[in-house]
């Protein structure tokens, strides 16, 4: 991020870093199967006949201990007869009528697609058997005194899942309020801080943030009834985050600067970022799943989106804020470096990142990293640095790595021999797991070697070329490897030489 400001200084007055929006749902794991279902009828004595009586009669139970008749009396309730309905919308308008600067705002009813269950009759015999249906949702808005603006939604008929919004720049604004921060703010993004340091010191704290106790006591809040309305088969919520997302925001001081460079950054992004610039942009191994790319009018600027799977990376502007943004909703395609869940104080190593709220910081830490990717990416196509100032540490003879007396030579980025080589080299798929000595052999020599005296003198040369890439800083080892991978400040420099290599005197005229 440092080098980020560095480049941009002057331009960018601050930058804010961390969670937008964020969801998370809580399920009664073991009342996800039929099987889950029928325990809980035998635990509680209850006939398979009587499945309809029972369960509507646990649903009014819920409805009533879930403040919809408080909400009506109240006067912030509301029915939407359509799922389609901006209840968003709905629950800001309760907010400015009912002047609510804390707690409950509003509860909105809608009949909502859930997983629920079914009773059939199969080969005579009652059977509970799950299916998609339509069953009544409440939605519980809050002005929370931590999270701000948020909601809580109840699946009001059996198996009663629970889904929580909140928004990482709402809970900000909130620590600011606290901390006595002066902020403007539009939508969910801000504008200008008094102090970007401490506003950035704050939004950190969230990182570390103890997320069951919190949500358990939200869920408490909306469903009250939990979980007595289980009879003698009492369970727990099991929470985990369905959607992350990580926002990496820089502040200009001027629009008509920011509108500016967003129209070479546009036009960069959608011209040159394939597939391979994505997934190394998100840090995931190469894959055959659909990656898309699109340019979208979102009505406060243009945005540019990149979907891989489940997961995407996008860029757009709004008012002076710069925004980039990484969303992971399937966190099983990244890595963190943890201890096995059985054996929580046993060795660590590189793990699949798990659904549950406990990887948090580990999406923090994959979001951050994959927007800074990104930007640096951006940035490297409006570079003011001369192309003489980029490629003249190339040109020289440069000391050997590990020798003191010993020089490599000069490269010419302009030759083809050497053109060849730092294309190779700058691929991005290497950037996932670094390239070897064979990798390099592979792409210079395409047709297999005649006898084994060609094969060792080729693979001798390669090594030597690997040997004066590393020596001008272009190739760096990975500890305890054989293998490669290029100094990410030193691609910018190489992409930037190679592009002008290929541009005609005309275009560099003009």
């Amino acid at each position: 991020m440092e080098l980020i400001l560095a480049f941009l200084a002057g331009a960018v007055v601050g930058s804010l870093c961390g969670f937008d929006r964020v969801i998370f749902k809580a399920k009664l794991r073991q009342l996800y199967s039929p099987d889950g279902m029928h325990c809980l009828f035998s635990a509680n004595h209850v006939l398979r006949k009587d499945f309809e009586s029972y369960t509507a009669s646990i649903t009014e139970s819920v409805l009533a201990a879930s403040l919809e008749e408080e909400a009506i009396k109240l006067g912030c309730f509301r029915y939407l007869p359509s799922v389609n309905t901006n209840k968003d919308a709905v629950a800001r308008a309760f907010a400015v009528e009912r002047k609510v600067h804390e707690g409950l705002v509003c509860v909105l009813k809608c009949v909502e697609p859930c997983w629920t269950f079914v009773l059939n009759s199969v080969d005579k015999w009652f059977v509970i058997q799950g299916k998609e249906r339509r069953c009544a949702h409440l939605y519980h808005y809050y002005l929370h005194p931590v999270f701000g603006w948020c909601y809580v939604r109840l699946q009001t008929w059996f198996p009663f899942e629970v889904q929580i919004y909140i928004n990482g720049r709402e809970w900000l604004c909130r620590q600011m309020d606290q901390a006595g921060l002066t902020y403007t703010r539009s939508d969910n993004k801000i504008l200008h801080v008094d102090d970007w340091q401490q506003a950035q010191s704050l939004f950190d704290s969230q990182r570390q943030f103890d997320w069951a106790p919190a949500l358990n006591a939200m869920l408490q809040q909306v469903h009250p009834l939990h979980p007595r309305h289980l009879g003698n088969m009492p369970l727990d919520y099991s929470w985990t985050n369905t959607q992350c997302e990580w926002a990496s925001d820089f502040v200009f001081a001027d629009v008509d600067d920011l509108n500016r460079r967003m129209q070479t950054w546009l036009q960069h992004g959608m011209s040159n970022f394939d597939g391979m610039d994505v997934m190394r942009f998100l840090k995931l191994k190469p894959r055959t799943g659909e990656i898309r790319t699109e340019l979208r009018d979102v009505g406060e600027g243009l945005r540019l989106k990149h979907w891989i799977e489940q997961n995407s990376l996008k860029m757009y502007n709004h008012a002076n804020v710069l925004r980039v943004e990484s969303t992971i909703n399937n966190p099983a395609v990244f890595k963190t470096f943890r201890a096995k869940e059985t054996d929580p104080e046993g060795p660590q190593d590189w793990r699949m990142m798990r659904k549950g709220v406990a990887d948090m910081p580990a999406r923090a830490e994959v979001g951050q990293a994959a927007n800074e990717r990104y930007v640096q990416a951006l940035i490297a196509v409006e570079s003011k640095v001369t192309l003489k100032e980029l490629a003249e540490p190339f040109c020289q003879r440069v000391k050997e790595p590990g020798s003191s007396s010993r020089h490599v030579r000069a490269l010419n980025p302009l030759s083809a021999q050497d053109a060849q080589l730092l294309q190779i080299v700058s691929d991005p798929k290497w950037s996932l797991s670094g390239l070897r000595n064979r990798d390099i052999l592979a792409k210079l020599y395409p047709e297999p070697a005649t006898d084994a005296r060609e094969q060792q003198r080729r693979t001798a040369r390669v090594t030597r070329l690997i040997r004066l890439l590393r020596g001008h800083g272009v190739l760096e080892k990975i500890p305890h490897t054989h293998r490669y991978h290029i100094n990410e400040k030193k691609r910018a420099n190489v992409q930037a030489i190679l592009l002008a290599r290929d541009v005609s005197p005309d275009k560099l005229a003009a």
